[in-house]
């Protein structure tokens, strides 16, 4: 018996065909795994053949030796998964010989590979009919991914953590083929919050009386963010009888749809009834400063003249022409810089609003926002000195997302008003499809949500958002509900329909770049991310985190949803380092990015350039006071080098460069196509190459 198995833990018996698979273990580990055959006999089934299994040979051995492990063996267990009959078979054989056993579920894997793997309701996880091992199903789940194509390590942690928790592999499976599985597409929920905040009655505004009138007529009391602003000095004191002063400038962070641009719009009619200069109420985009513009016309048309300005030109998309003499100037950040620019009087300003100051943290813009800032302050600070009883501007900043609120206020000097409240819940929920199959996920969602009413009446809408022209087009033609693509490459009158569309619901969704409708005013219950980059940058938190905010609005609907559709190892661009599954993960667990202005060389000479064009030899303290760190010494012998400055004045060069927000390589680009006689078209197109090079 030199060959006997001394000790015995565990005999572990499945069927396997016709035949049983008998597997021994001790301490846990798997000594030998073996064939037994049964016989019948007149004294009930008995061991036939005892086949010891050795890599691919097998080895004879006596039956009576079967009989001896399990006499020694300290428990027998019969795999759950055998059928009733080859049970009773084998039940019958052991008590033939008065040994006791227990049926137990194991892995089906486990069981066929000849491993004893036994699983509870708490371990097991479903495949079909079966319950396997959770090692098991991490192998079938990493098959399942290679079908599926490369998966990064975020995502197969998500995979993994869903299964674990569902515990069934093939809700995963159906999950990765597009499947809208709430229990697993459901990464977590942002609660709906609200602040003990004492809001201000409107009746006890007293404002000037006409803007106050208008209030009254609208709203009973200032919403809590609204409520803050006031309590904290937005509107100055009043002295005795008189007009009040001037109020103290605000940096108010607040989420989507919580009021805070109401703040910025009552400082700013405030300023402008009392007699203390126009109110110019900036914003990034064109698309932004059309809507703004319209929404003061029809609200504040009667107290006020509004007017627009945008980009270089006098005439903006609707028609309309700029009147720098009209109370209220909305415009985006570079049709105001050009006219500092340019050396355009603005008249006394009482308040600037920069809308989406996060912009300040923007490759390529936030430089601008940065200068615009500097260079406006300079203008009401020179116009202050020149202009008895003007007092100068109310400055007010907005936005919903801001990583380091406290030190952006500190570097605006502005008073911080945060308010954290979330009015309704948002869902966020992540799948997994590649681009072909984005479509049909995004059509059943948008049905999904367009046939629910919310308990105030409002049908559910969505905002898709995509990272090009063409996609919003192929997207919102194979939606079966009526949509609407939205991309700065329709004309105002077409966007303008869309938005009356979408607020009249008679549209299930629109498709937009995430460039626009970051900032447009679409009241949705839920937003989809068809891709998350803009363009070919990958969003950022704070971008995602504000794009995600436009789901679910307080007096339309109940809460929000928020889809966001992952294409394993998908980029677009080659530039791009990390792949839309790696990005997603980081987006939902990552931390606001702080908001700093950063230069580069070509940065820091443009800015210089504008504020020597500005100021003249003021344009050192300019920079000084710049959110961004410029090198001012190098800027200006730069700009000296390229001939753009004699001494502080700007050359003829200069001064074009500087009102055509050019970089110097842009610059030169169009003297050496000029100088090499190009065709104008090939001097563009030129240029275009070049930024696709950058």
């Amino acid at each position: 018996m030199s060959r006997q198995v001394q000790r015995v833990d565990t005999l572990f018996l499945h069927e396997a065909g016709r035949n049983y698979l008998a597997v021994v273990e001790r301490d846990g580990e798997r000594v030998f795994r073996s064939k037994l055959e049964l016989k019948e006999t007149s004294a009930g089934p008995r061991p036939g053949k005892f086949r010891v299994v050795r890599d691919s040979s097998e080895e004879p051995r006596s039956p009576e030796e079967f009989v001896e492990i399990a006499r020694r063996a300290g428990r027998i267990r019969i795999s759950e998964q055998t059928s009733t009959r080859a049970r009773e078979e084998l039940q019958a054989m052991l008590d033939g010989y008065q040994l006791d056993a227990k049926v137990v579920r194991t892995c089906r894997y486990c069981a066929s590979a000849g491993r004893y793997s036994p699983v509870t309701t708490d371990t097991a996880v479903r495949s079909g009919d079966d319950w396997i091992c959770t090692d098991c199903a991490r192998r079938e789940l990493e098959q399942e991914l290679a079908f599926h194509g490369e998966f990064t390590s975020a995502a197969k942690e998500r995979l993994e953590e869903l299964l674990l928790d569902v515990q069934d592999i093939e809700r995963i499976k159906n999950l990765l083929k597009g499947e809208l599985d709430p229990d697993l597409t459901k990464f977590d929920e942002i609660s709906a919050t609200t602040d003990d905040i004492d809001l201000v009655p409107v009746d006890g505004l007293d404002l000037h009386p006409e803007l106050q009138g208008l209030l009254e007529q609208r709203f009973d009391t200032l919403l809590p963010v609204q409520s803050l602003a006031v309590e904290n000095g937005l509107f100055g004191e009043r002295n005795g009888d008189g007009p009040r002063g001037m109020g103290d400038d605000q940096l108010v962070v607040s989420a989507t749809a919580t009021g805070k641009t109401l703040i910025g719009e009552l400082a700013g009619l405030q300023n402008v009834l009392d007699g203390k200069g126009k109110m110019l109420f900036l914003v990034p985009l064109v698309a932004l400063a059309n809507q703004k513009h319209e929404d003061f016309a029809d609200e504040y048309g009667d107290l006020v003249d509004v007017t627009i300005r945008v980009g270089a030109s006098r005439v903006n998309d609707s028609g309309s022409r700029f009147d720098p003499s009209a109370d209220v100037i909305v415009g985006t950040y570079e049709g105001i810089d050009h006219a500092l620019r340019t050396g355009k009087d603005l008249g006394d300003i009482g308040t600037v609003v920069i809308d989406e100051v996060h912009t300040l943290k923007e490759e390529g813009r936030g430089h601008r926002l940065d200068g615009l800032i500097s260079r406006l302050k300079h203008y009401s600070e020179q116009r202050q000195k020149r202009r008895q009883g003007y007092d100068g501007a109310q400055w007010v900043y907005l936005s919903a997302t801001v990583g380091n609120p406290t030190e952006l206020a500190r570097g605006l000097r502005a008073k911080l008003i945060e308010f954290e409240e979330r009015p309704v819940p948002i869902e966020r929920h992540v799948t997994f499809a590649d681009g072909r199959e984005k479509p049909r996920i995004i059509n059943r969602l948008v049905k999904r949500e367009f046939d629910r009413e919310s308990s105030k009446g409002y049908r559910g809408q969505t905002i898709v958002f995509t990272n090009s022209r063409r996609r919003c087009h192929e997207i919102s033609r194979k939606l079966e509900y009526s949509a609407a693509p939205y991309h700065a490459g329709l004309d105002y009158g077409r966007r303008k329909k869309v938005e009356r569309m979408f607020g009249d619901q008679e549209i299930s969704a629109v498709v937009t770049t995430a460039a626009l409708a970051a900032g447009v005013d679409f009241p949705a219950s839920q937003v989809i991310f068809d891709s998350l980059a803009m363009g070919i940058e990958w969003l950022s938190v704070q971008e995602f985190s504000q794009m995600l905010g436009r789901a679910g609005r307080p007096d339309y609907h109940d809460r929000g949803k928020v889809y966001m559709l992952v294409e394993p190892e998908c980029t677009y661009h080659n530039s791009m380092e990390m792949s839309e599954d790696e990005v997603a993960f980081k987006l939902l667990k990552g931390e606001m990015e702080p908001v700093i202005t950063r230069y580069d060389e070509d940065a820091a000479v443009e800015e210089t350039l504008a504020n020597v064009a500005v100021a003249g030899k003021s344009a050192k303290a300019l920079n000084d006071r710049m959110l961004g760190d410029i090198p001012t010494k190098h800027a200006i012998g730069k700009l000296l080098e390229y001939g753009f400055i004699d001494g502080f004045e700007p050359t003829p060069l200069g001064r074009v460069v500087c009102e055509h927000f050019l970089t110097p390589g842009d610059a030169f680009a169009i003297l050496d196509g000029i100088r090499k006689e190009k065709h104008p078209y090939q001097v563009v197109a030129d240029l275009e190459l070049r930024e696709t090079e950058l």
